[in-house]
C-alpha cells in the first residue's frame, strides 16, 4: 500500500512539473513567432497552432493536475470529461492548421481531394465528439465512442504524416525532414491511451512522451522560422 501511495505522489509531481513547463513553453513559443513572423503566413499559422495546441490541452491538463495534487482522479471526473471533449476539437483544428502549413510552406496548387478529405475527417471527428454517447462527463464514458471519433482522428493524421514525408524529401527540406515522424511518435503514443487508460490508469503517463511530440512540433517550426527569416 505504501508503495502504491508513493508510485502516485510521484506521478503527481512529474506530471505536474511536466505540465506547467509544456503549456508555459508552447504558448510562449506560440506568441513568439506570431509576433516575430514578419507577416511571413507560414510561421504565422504555425504561431496560432502552437496557441491552439497549448490553450486546448490547458483545458485538460490543468484539471488533470490538480486533482493528482489533490483528491485524486476519481474526483474530477466532470472537470476531466469537459477537457478532454475540449482538448479533443482543439487537436482536431490543430491538424486542420497543419495541413495548410504544408500548403503554404511547400507552395502547393491544388490537391483539392486532399483538402476535401482533410476538412472532410475534421468535420466528422468534430461531430462524433459532440455526439451525447461520448458520455463525456461520466465516469463510464464507453470505449467504443473513444475509437469511434479517434478514427477520423487517425486518418487525418495519416494523410499528413505521408504529405509532410514526401514533400520534405522531394524538396531536400532539412528542416521539416522529421516533422512527419513527430506525428507518427503522437499517434503511437496516445493510440494506447485511448485503448487502455481506462483499465490500466499508469498508462496515462503515455501522455508526456506524446507531449513531447507535439514539443518537437512546435521547435521544427520555430528554427526554421529562425533560419528562414534570420531571426536570432
Amino acid at each position: 500500500m505504501y508503495l502504491v501511495e508513493r508510485i502516485f505522489i510521484m506521478q503527481a509531481i512529474v506530471e505536474t512539473l511536466f505540465d506547467t513547463v509544456y503549456l508555459f513553453s508552447v504558448i510562449t513559443i506560440g506568441i513568439l513567432m506570431i509576433r516575430k513572423s514578419k507577416g511571413n503566413r507560414q510561421f504565422t499559422m504555425f504561431g496560432i497552432m502552437a496557441v491552439i495546441l497549448g490553450s486546448g490541452d490547458a483545458f485538460h491538463l490543468v484539471p488533470r493536475a490538480t486533482a493528482l495534487c489533490t483528491t485524486g482522479l476519481e474526483n474530477f471526473t466532470v472537470q476531466l470529461g469537459l477537457g478532454k471533449w475540449i482538448t479533443s476539437v482543439t487537436m482536431t483544428i490543430f491538424y486542420v492548421v497543419l495541413y495548410h502549413i504544408w500548403r503554404e510552406r511547400y507552395q502547393i496548387k491544388g490537391y483539392k481531394a486532399a483538402t476535401a478529405a482533410i476538412y472532410s475527417l475534421a468535420g466528422l471527428r468534430i461531430v462524433l465528439c459532440m455526439m451525447p454517447q461520448n458520455a463525456w462527463l461520466s465516469a463510464d464514458a464507453p470505449l467504443s465512442w473513444g475509437i469511434y471519433r479517434n478514427i477520423p482522428f487517425a486518418l487525418m493524421g495519416l494523410i499528413i504524416i505521408v504529405l509532410f514525408y514526401k514533400s520534405a524529401k522531394e524538396n531536400n527540406d532539412s528542416s521539416f525532414r522529421w516533422m512527419w515522424l513527430t506525428i507518427v511518435l503522437s499517434f503511437a503514443f496516445y493510440i494506447p491511451v485511448v485503448l487502455l487508460a481506462d483499465v490500466i490508469p499508469m498508462i496515462g503517463m503515455l501522455m508526456i512522451p506524446k507531449t513531447c511530440a507535439y514539443v518537437w512540433t512546435v521547435l521544427i517550426g520555430y528554427k526554421a522560422m529562425k533560419k528562414d527569416l534570420a531571426i536570432f
